[in-house]
């Protein structure tokens, strides 16, 4: 627990045997050394604090309350799959922090809507399109309940189960899954594989749906 004195005075009147320690100037901050700039795509992906570079496309996400630093095995799966497709529609299915949404509308494509059920994500998503400056139509939406747009391609960053259910009810052509281990694939009827990238122990596939 870090706290200044008087949380201190606090903790030691409530546990006397309580121990202290002294933590090094800037403790705040240290966490930002873990979240280091990615490239993906052709796309420069990276946190608010580090300089981009001016000859690339970037997309700045902040890595606070939502899942989705662009920086994950993942997601880079994910936005290289997604820069070898046409462009068109696109639905972020799980839109988390919005990068893959903001990606994607990076690399052309629109329109592009990204949804969540959790209304952080939903929030922190609308402030990464912004910073971004961007269109993306971000909502609250459950995608294994709620009715989902449909467009050209879907991508889904999420695990294993919940990609499969979605596939089953998912209104679009093409899909980018990712969330799982390169030993994992999704199996869904109707769908066939297209495509597939496995980075650093993780994959991610193109789907198409069989007509």
């Amino acid at each position: 627990m870090y706290t200044d004195t008087a949380g201190e005075a606090e903790i030691r009147a409530a546990f006397p045997q309580a121990l202290a320690e002294p933590v090094e100037a800037g403790w705040e901050d240290r966490w930002k050394a873990f979240h280091r700039p990615a490239r993906a795509g052709g796309l420069w992906i990276g946190p608010p604090w580090e300089p981009p570079p001016a000859s690339e496309p970037t997309v700045i996400v902040d890595p606070g309350r939502a899942f989705g630093t662009g920086a994950h095995p993942t997601t880079r799966a994910c936005i290289e799959l997604l820069a070898r497709l046409e462009r068109g529609s696109l639905l972020d299915a799980g839109c988390g922090s919005g990068v893959l949404a903001v990606a994607a509308a990076r690399l052309g494509f629109a329109p592009v809507f990204a949804v969540d059920a959790d209304p952080v994500a939903v929030a922190v998503c609308a402030e990464t399109v912004r910073s971004n400056g961007v269109h993306v139509q971000v909502a609250s939406a459950d995608v294994l309940r709620d009715e989902l747009h449909r467009t050209d391609v879907a991508v889904a960053n999420i695990e294993l189960g919940v990609v499969e259910a979605l596939l089953v009810r998912l209104p679009a052509p093409t899909a980018i899954t990712s969330g799982y281990l390169e030993a994992e694939t999704p199996r869904v009827p109707d769908w066939e594989p297209v495509d597939r990238l496995e980075l650093e122990g993780w994959a991610a596939d193109v789907l198409a749906r069989r007509h």
